[in-house]
């Protein structure tokens, strides 16, 4: 199955980055042709540019700078996201990532009449989440209703991959983990992915 692994991580000794250095050898040992996608390591650009938003509703969206991008998302029938949660939200470069890879034409097609948006990537088999945490689990579960699942299961995946498996593993507390804490989340990664 192709694979592509999206990190998004700024730091090379971060706990996500150890945790996707991990989850490829596993998917690797599964038999997954995996492509890696660093998008901090490629500088990847998160501001639409004034072309592609320009475009973005009209019947031909400006992806000029994003052939690779969309290829790798197009081609993908498994797609694995690695990376931190900050303010219960996405890092800003993966946030990115999805306004302008995820564009239309592309990722979906618009409707007219407000009617619902049409899915694109029936490539997509699966998608894998997995994302650390500072806060405990009680805080995204009650207090915030996990933000973070909801934005990429329904509005993203939903929207343009709607039969395509979602699983997500979350690591609570991430910032005062012990070694034994930390290889327990990657057993639990070995095996649920």
């Amino acid at each position: 199955m192709k694979c592509l692994v999206v990190i998004a991580h700024p730091l090379e000794d971060s706990l996500c980055k150890h945790l996707a250095k991990e989850t490829i050898a596993h998917l690797k040992a599964k038999g997954y042709e995996i492509t890696v996608k660093d998008l901090y390591a490629e500088n990847f650009a998160p501001a639409l540019t004034h072309a592609e938003r320009q475009s973005y509703f009209t019947e031909n969206f400006d992806s000029s700078a994003l052939e690779l991008d969309l290829a790798q998302l197009k081609e993908t029938q498994s797609l694995v996201l690695i990376f931190p949660t900050w303010w219960f939200s996405f890092p800003a470069i993966l946030k990115g990532w999805f306004d302008r890879v995820w564009a239309p034409g592309h990722a979906y097609d618009n409707a007219d009449n407000n009617k619902a948006i049409l899915p694109k990537l029936d490539n997509l088999i699966e998608m894998k989440v997995i994302t650390t945490l500072g806060s405990p689990r009680w805080v995204d579960l009650l207090v915030l209703r996990q933000p973070v699942r909801r934005v990429l299961k329904t509005a993203i995946r939903g929207t343009c991959a709607s039969k395509c498996r979602f699983q997500m593993l979350s690591l609570y507390d991430s910032e005062s983990l012990g070694k034994e804490k930390v290889d327990r989340f990657i057993g639990k990664i070995r095996k649920q992915f």
